[in-house]
């Protein structure tokens, strides 16, 4: 299209990205729990299976049952069957474990590239859309707009931020109570609508008079102060460039353009609608600027990969745009039909980007996307990146170490020789 680039990276930003190293710090109180679960999973993996598929099924599977849930309560209002839930669990569950492995298996089949990091934080930045999206309809919070915005919209803005410390300080950081405990606990709130039935969030608990969505709503905005701590690494620690800058050598408030342009938008436009579009549709308005935001979230890792600046403005904001020009001008166009444009404008836009750098990396390092060489070379492990397959929610080894422990370099080997 001649709205697009031809080329979206550079020649230089292509040698940067070729030379990235993975660095991760992880603290998670759960990952050392769940090792051994991972582990297992991983050593029955045939070693034929490129990890980037392992990736891209996990989140189909959990895009697939979280529609079937909003299906059935768009509004968050409406009570949906219970194995909805139930499915929704499953499907949760088992993206975290096929996000897990993903890397595990780049290791043991010596597959390794900076195209798996990336490819998973892609993946990652549209899961987090729709795992909070499905944990708010579960929970009933359709009854309560504002704070139905606030939980989905802060859990893109803290994703987005973990990128954005990690923009700045060369180092992605997880902290004690991360991905995997927010994960395990959107798990626990589907099978309690599973068992007991989504209404019974709408009760009240004995002695105070508020419904029981309430303590979920508390637990995940005390996890939502974690972006205090995100904003501290960012602003106090200072940024691991020249001067305190970001690893790209700019401005450590440099990120908080984009995600203004997204954030800030969608909260004008939701309380300035006439038709109460958002309270209306929330759903369908979430997953529009979820598409918006995944995608700069994307255009981050990236710059970040590649230490080179990052751009401000995109075609993704089109919706956005439209959305509110349609406002001022007093609704000329019914405004469900330009959040529809909204939200599949910025759908293709997100894929398209995606697939477009996708295949400039594969053309550069000479890789495929989902398929990999097999037998497995049997080289020493993966140069440079490491365990770059492993990031984001996936980032489940211990201390941030990303060489095998010694059960699976007994099993790579074991598995080499046949």
């Amino acid at each position: 299209m001649w709205l697009y680039k031809n080329k979206l990276l550079s020649p230089a930003q292509l040698k940067r990205l070729s030379e990235h190293k993975y660095s991760c710090t992880n603290v998670s109180l759960m990952d050392p729990f769940l090792q051994p679960w991972w582990c297992w999973l991983v050593s029955k993996v045939p070693l034929w299976l490129a990890p980037n598929l392992i990736t891209i099924v996990g989140l189909i599977i959990n895009i697939v049952t979280t529609l079937i849930l909003i299906s059935y309560s768009p509004d968050g209002k409406v009570f949906p069957p219970k194995w909805t839930s139930a499915l929704c669990a499953l499907g949760l569950f088992i993206y975290q474990s096929l996000d897990a492995i993903d890397g595990k298996q780049a290791r043991r089949t010596n597959s390794s590239s900076p195209l798996g990091e990336l490819f998973d934080h892609g993946c990652d930045s549209i899961s987090t859309i729709f795992v909070a999206l499905s944990a708010c309809i579960t929970c009933q919070l359709g009854n309560y707009p504002n704070w139905l915005f606030f939980q989905c919209f802060c859990a893109i803005t803290l994703f987005y931020c973990a990128h954005w410390q990690t923009y700045v300080s060369g180092t992605l950081r997880f902290g004690k109570i991360d991905v995997t405990e927010a994960q395990v606990t959107i798990m626990g709130i589907h099978i309690v609508s599973a068992l007991f039935g989504p209404d019974i969030w709408m009760s009240k608990l004995p002695i105070i008079s508020v419904t029981w969505n309430f303590l979920p709503l508390i637990a995940f905005t005390l996890g939502y102060v974690q972006l205090l701590n995100q904003f501290s690494n960012i602003f106090v620690t200072g940024g691991g460039g020249k001067n305190g800058s970001t690893v790209a050598g700019t401005s450590v408030l440099s990120p908080v353009i984009p995600l203004s342009l997204v954030v800030v938008p969608a909260f004008i436009i939701a309380q300035k609608s006439i038709d109460d579009i958002f309270g209306t549709h929330p759903s369908l308005y979430i997953i529009a600027f979820g598409m918006v935001a995944a995608k700069i979230t994307n255009k981050l890792v990236i710059a970040h990969m590649t230490r080179s600046e990052m751009e401000y403005l995109d075609w993704g904001l089109l919706g956005p745009a439209l959305l509110f020009l349609n406002q001022y001008f007093n609704y000329f166009i019914p405004e469900i039909l330009v959040l529809w444009f909204a939200l599949i404008w910025g759908t293709q836009d997100l894929f398209r980007y995606c697939a477009q750098i996708c295949y400039e990396i594969c053309d550069h390092l000479h890789i495929k996307l989902f398929t990999i060489p097999y037998p497995p070379k049997t080289t020493a492990h993966s140069q440079g990146a490491g365990a770059q397959h492993a990031s984001g929610s996936s980032t489940h080894d211990k201390n941030g170490s990303f060489h095998p422990n010694r059960r699976q370099a007994k099993l790579s080997k074991k598995q080499s020789l046949h």
